[in-house]
C-alpha cells in the first residue's frame, strides 16, 4: 500500500520538523545538555533526509506500482476495493498478532528518565573522555606518547606538543622526507587525523562534516598537483650530473655524501677515511642516490609504489593541518586548561570532574515550582561585582576576594604588559614559562631568580648589564692576582709574563 506509506512518511516528516523546532526552543543549562540536544537534533535531521529520499522514490514511481494502486481505487466499485484492503489488513494482523504499532505522536517527544528509556545525555557521557570536557578540549595524551616513540623527533612536553602537532616540517619536525614513508610514521599521522575527524563529529554534530572533509580533499588535490604541499615540494636531483642539494660557497671542496664543505684539502682527505663519511657513503648508495637510474620495469614499479606512499602520508598531514585550523579555539582552550590543571591538586581535579559530570536538577513540577527553579538559577549566576569563579562555577566570597587582594592589578612589561590580579598570581608568574621566555628575549639566560620583582624591561636590561660587568671585573681581578718581575724590574701579571717568555721577548 504505497499510498499509506506515502501518508505515513508525510506525517513522520511533519513530526520531525516539530521535534526539531521544540529542541531549538529549549535553553540548555550546561554544556552537557547543549551537546545532548545537538546530537538529538542531528539524529532527527538524518532521519528527515532518509525519509525524504524514500518519499521521493515513491513519487518517481519507477516501477509503476503507485499509479496502478491509484487506478484500482479510482475505477470500479469503491466499496469492493475498500473491503478487499480491509480483509488484507485483518489477515496480516492474524498472522502477526504481536506486531507493534508506531505512535508518531509520542515518538519524538522529550522523554523523562523515569519513562523507561535512557536519556541521550547518558550516551554523551560515554562519548567523551574526562580530559575532553564534553567537547571543550582535545585529548592528545596517547597520540603524544606515539609521537615521542617516533625516531629522530624532539622530546617535547605535552603543552609544547599542543603547539606543534600540526607542523610536519623543520624545525618542529626533524624526520626527513625519505623516513616519512615508514609504517610507524604513517600510523601516527593516520591516528592523529582520525582522532581530530572523530572529535569534530562528536563535538559539532550539526556541522556538515562530510562537506568540510570534501573541501580538505579538494584543496589537497590542487596543492599536490601543483607540488605545493608543505614538506613535499619537488626536490632537486642529488646525483653527480645535476649536482647535490647545495654546493656550499664554492671556495672549498664539497663532499656530496656528507653534504659538507671543507676549506682545507688535507682535512678533506682525512675526512674520506673517517667512519662517519664511510657510513654516509654507504647509506647514500643504498638509497639509490649514487647517480644510477633504474632501467628495469621492477624499478619503475618500486618508484610508483614509493610515490603512492608519499601521497598517502602527505594527504594525512594536510588533513591534520586543516583540522587543526578548524579546531583552533579548542586547541587554545586545551593548552590553557592543561596549564591550569597542572597547578591543581588531585583532590581539586576530582571535585572539578564530579561537578562536570553531575546530573542537572530536574524539574519536578510546573507553575510555581518551575518559577522557583528559574529564580534559583538566576541567583546562582548573579555576579554584579565580577568576582572570580571557583572550581564549581560560583563566584568566590567577597571577603576571600579582599583577603587575597584579587582587586589589585600588577602589570608586567616583560610579559607583554600582561596584568596579574592579586599578589599571589603576581609572585607565582616569575617562575612561569611566559616570564622566563620574556627574559630570554632580552638576552637574560641565567640567574633568573635575581630578577624577581623586576617587571620593567629597562630595569632588567640595566641589572643584566651590571651583572655582566661584575663578572668581567671578577675575571680580570683573578688574572691580576699574581704579579711577575722581569730582569729589568718591570712588574706585570703572570699571564702576560708567561706569554712574553714563550715568545722569547724576555
Amino acid at each position: 500500500m504505497l499510498l499509506e506509506d506515502q501518508r505515513f512518511i508525510h506525517e513522520d516528516l511533519e513530526r520531525l520538523e516539530q521535534a526539531v523546532a521544540d529542541r531549538a526552543a529549549e535553553k540548555p543549562r550546561n554544556i552537557r545538555e547543549s551537546l545532548a540536544r545537538d546530537h538529538e537534533v542531528a539524529n532527527f535531521l538524518n532521519r528527515i533526509e532518509e525519509q525524504s529520499k524514500r518519499l521521493l522514490d515513491i513519487y518517481k514511481d519507477a516501477d509503476g506500482l503507485r499509479e496502478r494502486e491509484v487506478q484500482a481505487i479510482a475505477t470500479g466499485d469503491q466499496f469492493e476495493e475498500f473491503y478487499k484492503q480491509l480483509d488484507d489488513i485483518k489477515d496480516f494482523h492474524k498472522r502477526y498478532p504481536n506486531e507493534p504499532v508506531e505512535n508518531l505522536e509520542r515518538a519524538y517527544k522529550r522523554r523523562q528518565p523515569g519513562e523507561g528509556e535512557a536519556p541521550l545525555s547518558t550516551e554523551i557521557d560515554n562519548m567523551f573522555t574526562g580530559e575532553e570536557g564534553f567537547g571543550q578540549y582535545l585529548d592528545l595524551t596517547m597520540i603524544h606518547e606515539s609521537y615521542l616513540n617516533l625516531p629522530n623527533v624532539k622530546r617535547v612536553t605535552y603543552i609544547q606538543y599542543l603547539e606543534i602537532f600540526d607542523s610536519f616540517i623543520p624545525p618542529n619536525m626533524l624526520i626527513k622526507r625519505k623516513d616519512k614513508i615508514s609504517d610507524r610514521y604513517f600510523r601516527y599521522v593516520n591516528e592523529l587525523a582520525s582522532y581530530l575527524e572523530g572529535f569534530i563529529k562528536r563535538a559539532r554534530p550539526l556541522q556538515d562534516s562530510d562537506k568540510l572533509f570534501a573541501g580538505f580533499d579538494e584543496q589537497f588535490e590542487k596543492q599536490w598537483g601543483a607540488k605545493e604541499v608543505p614538506g613535499w615540494t619537488e626536490e632537486k636531483a642529488e646525483n653527480g650530473a645535476s649536482g647535490p642539494k647545495t654546493e656550499g660557497t664554492g671556495e672549498g671542496t664539497w663532499c656530496p655524501d656528507c653534504e659538507k664543505e671543507f676549506k682545507n684539502d688535507n682535512v678533506y682527505r682525512n675526512h674520506l677515511t673517517g667512519k662517519k663519511h664511510i657510513r654516509a657513503a654507504e647509506a647514500r648508495k643504498a638509497a639509490g642516490t649514487s647517480g644510477e637510474k633504474p632501467s628495469t620495469p621492477a624499478g619503475n614499479t618500486s618508484s610508483g609504489t614509493h610515490s603512492l606512499k608519499e601521497r598517502a602520508v602527505a594527504e594525512r598531514e594536510h588533513r591534520v593541518r586543516c583540522l587543526a585550523e578548524a579546531l583552533q579555539a579548542e586547541r587554545q582552550a586545551t593548552r590553557i586548561n592543561v596549564e591550569r590543571r597542572q597547578g591543581m591538586t588531585e583532590r581539586e581535579r576530582q571535585m572539578e570532574l564530579e561537578a562536570l559530570m553531575a546530573e542537572p536538577e530536574s524539574f519536578s513540577g510546573e507553575g510555581h515550582a518551575g518559577d522557583q527553579s528559574d529564580e534559583d538559577d538566576e541567583e546562582r549566576i548573579y555576579n554584579p561585582l565580577k568576582l572570580p569563579l571557583a572550581w564549581d562555577g560560583k563566584p568566590i566570597p567577597y571577603w576571600l576576594y579582599k583577603l587575597h587582594g584579587l582587586g589589585v592589578e600588577y602589570p608586567c612589561e616583560i610579559c607583554g604588559n600582561y596584568v596579574y590580579m592579586g599578589r599571589r598570581a603576581f609572585d607565582k608568574h616569575f617562575s612561569e614559562a611566559m616570564h622566563i621566555y620574556g627574559l630570554k628575549c632580552l638576552g637574560i639566560t641565567s640567574n633568573t631568580n635575581l630578577f624577581r620583582e623586576i617587571t620593567r624591561i629597562e630595569d632588567a636590561v640595566r641589572l643584566w648589564g651590571k651583572l655582566e660587568q661584575d663578572r668581567k671585573n671578577d675575571r680580570d681581578s683573578r688574572d691580576n692576582v699574581v704579579q711577575m718581575e722581569d730582569a729589568e724590574g718591570n712588574v706585570m701579571p703572570e699571564r702576560i709574563y708567561l706569554d712574553l717568555q714563550k715568545q722569547g721577548i724576555l
